[in-house]
């Protein structure tokens, strides 16, 4: 747990750049805010000492807390601001601005100490934030494929929003809590040390009981971390798969799962918040329990002269105050139990380490000068099954190869051996006869496009989601991209032409228009390689026939690899390979297959391609 704490506020580093003002402010707030409460004695005297004698004071008094040495003070200035005439009305008013001045600078030294902690926790929040994002966005493909969407969600939002306070009630429970309880503590000494002694025993006893409530919260802050990102799943997958919730009217069922979900939240949440309700109750019960014996003490050290009534009323009013510092302290405490709960978790992901790193002699990838080779690639992903078995081929430059068979062969998870979103478990993929573990990933993917068949668009302009690979293209040549992949006209008649938002996924588009936009950004960031991925199987026949116009400019003269189950699209390319179970049963070109009467004959046959 010390260890999680520790690295939670490396977040906040530097901390002196926050601590160190926030210490002198909690101390200063702290000074004025005992003050006032020391003011009790003088201002009691004044008020209801009959036999009280006002003796005028020239020479400033010693510094304390006890009413005698204040009671001096106020006689100071008195006499310096109203001489060595007596007036009850003076005295009063005084006093009045005095409590005012006190506590404006008690105000002002809280409120400069409570931005410094909202600066602090803004700050801690964003550099959270960013690690989390930074590190989730920079993960292997692989990893996702073993987590859930909604839960990455979750620990970078609900999990961070616990955790700042873990890190900001820091300086709290340094310097805030602890001046406040030593100032009363100090002032309660100056009145009287007999009834303070008697008085603290109470305070341990306080944190004990308080303690035991807190420190069972741990388990159920992170276990409801839990609910909350599953909750966050189910909550996504059913808004991004709502045409399939309606279409196999699961409407009831996914409502039963939610409310399952978010029922087993509340109980928790409701099992903390008990714990947590109960820490302020108890400790204020023990407070005026204590009050109420102290008024036993106290009462009889007032009968016998040993405490001024003034003094115990004073007394009385900062005992009554220490136990709220106390009563924040603990809760501080248990807010930062449920913080490292909360780091823990956001923990798991940033200290997951990818399985595909860049080797420390790793080098830029230049361009493709000759050929890709697959030598013998044998992959599975996860080491139960084996989805390729030792499949070898080339890509030469400019040339166009296909990869086709039944689904479920593996020709997908061949193009992300490509891209390196994996590593095969034997053999080697080579760019150039080197190595594709030898080069650097950013490196070798800039030289690549993939063109799939679920288009990825974002939430943003037509013009913005096209220069996605090329930050700093003109607008000229965004345009010339688009008019290759046909894209240019359907985007002119767009209300705001490019810069037009497209919105979730480019919902406002057609299933043409998107695949189109994606070829056009494939287009324009003129990659050594285009990796095209069942790029118009989910079209209407139009929508097909202007996108294979497109693809069929985009591939003359490019390296390409093209994945397709409509055997028409592929008809004129270099090189065909049928895959069949991870395994190349077929190569050469559409009339050497066809020729062979094989498997690929068979699918021609099955599609009517002629």
């Amino acid at each position: 747990m010390f260890k999680t704490y520790m690295r939670l506020l490396g977040f906040a580093k530097p901390i002196s750049r926050y601590a160190v003002p926030y210490f002198f402010f909690a101390a200063l707030h702290a000074v004025f805010n005992t003050f006032n409460y020391a003011m009790i004695v003088p201002i009691l005297n004044t008020m209801f000492d009959k036999n009280y004698i006002f003796v005028p004071v020239t020479e400033m008094p010693k510094l304390s807390f006890d009413g005698a040495t204040l009671q001096l003070w106020l006689n100071y200035a008195y006499t310096h601001i109203f001489g060595n005439t007596w007036d009850i009305a003076n005295v009063l008013m005084l006093l009045a601005v005095v409590l005012i001045a006190m506590n404006l600078l008690s105000n002002l030294f809280r409120y400069l100490g409570g931005y410094t902690v909202e600066k602090m926790r803004v700050d801690t929040v964003q550099r959270m934030r960013n690690a989390m994002f930074d590190s989730v966005i920079g993960k292997d493909v692989g990893y996702f494929s073993g987590q859930r969407k909604g839960d990455i969600m979750s620990r970078i939002t609900s999990d961070v929003g616990v955790v700042q306070y873990c890190v900001t009630n820091t300086l709290q429970v340094l310097f805030r809590e602890p001046f406040l309880i030593i100032g009363y503590i100090v002032l309660m000494v100056n009145i009287s040390w007999q009834l303070t002694v008697f008085s603290v025993l109470f305070l341990p006893m306080v944190g004990l009981i308080i303690g035991s409530i807190v420190k069972k919260l741990r388990y159920p802050a992170s276990q409801s971390q839990q609910r909350m990102g599953d909750m966050v799943s189910v909550l996504d997958e059913s808004l991004g798969g709502i045409k399939v919730v309606k279409t196999y009217t699961a409407t009831e069922y996914i409502k039963e799962k939610f409310h399952a979900l978010n029922e087993s939240l509340s109980e928790t949440l409701l099992w903390m918040a008990r714990r947590q309700q109960l820490a302020s109750p108890m400790s204020e019960f023990l407070g005026i329990t204590a009050v109420a014996i102290i008024l036993i003490f106290g009462g009889s050290l007032v009968v016998n002269d040993s405490l001024s009534a003034a003094g115990f009323i004073a007394f009385i009013a900062a005992f009554s105050q220490i136990t709220r510092p106390v009563r924040a302290f603990i809760d501080q405490f248990a807010s930062i139990n449920q913080g490292v709960a909360s780091g823990e978790r956001l923990f798991e992901v940033l200290d997951s380490e990818n399985d595909i790193k860049d080797a420390p002699d790793a080098k830029e990838f230049d361009g493709l000068k000759e050929k890709i080779e697959f030598r013998n690639v044998r992959f599975s992903y996860d080491e139960s099954r084996e989805i390729i078995h030792g499949v070898s081929f080339e890509v030469r430059k400019g040339e166009t190869v296909a990869l086709v068979g039944p689904s479920g062969g593996g020709k997908s998870t061949l193009s992300e051996l490509m891209e390196r979103f994996y590593d095969a478990n034997e053999g080697d993929i080579l760019f150039d006869g080197v190595s594709i573990r030898d080069y650097k990933q950013e490196s070798l993917r800039s030289a690549m496009s993939l063109v799939s068949q679920d288009t990825v668009l974002f939430n943003d302009t037509i013009k913005s989601n096209i220069a996605l690979g090329r930050r700093g293209a003109t607008d000229k040549e965004i345009i010339e991209a688009c008019k290759v992949a046909n894209a240019h006209n359907f985007i002119m008649e767009s209300p705001e032409g490019y810069d037009t938002n497209i919105g979730d996924r480019g919902a406002k588009l057609s299933g043409g228009q998107r695949q189109r936009l994606s070829i056009a950004r494939a287009v324009l960031k003129n990659p050594d390689l285009l990796i095209l991925d069942e790029a118009t199987s989910a079209l209407d026949t139009e929508s097909e026939k202007l996108v294979q116009d497109a693809l069929t400019k985009v591939l003359k003269g490019r390296t390409s690899v093209v994945i397709a189950h409509r055997l028409s699209t592929i008809m004129n390319a270099d090189r065909i390979f049928v895959i069949d179970e991870g395994h190349i049963v077929e190569q050469g070109k559409h009339d050497e297959l066809l020729a062979k009467g094989g498997v690929y004959a068979k699918l021609v046959e099955l599609q009517n391609v002629k």
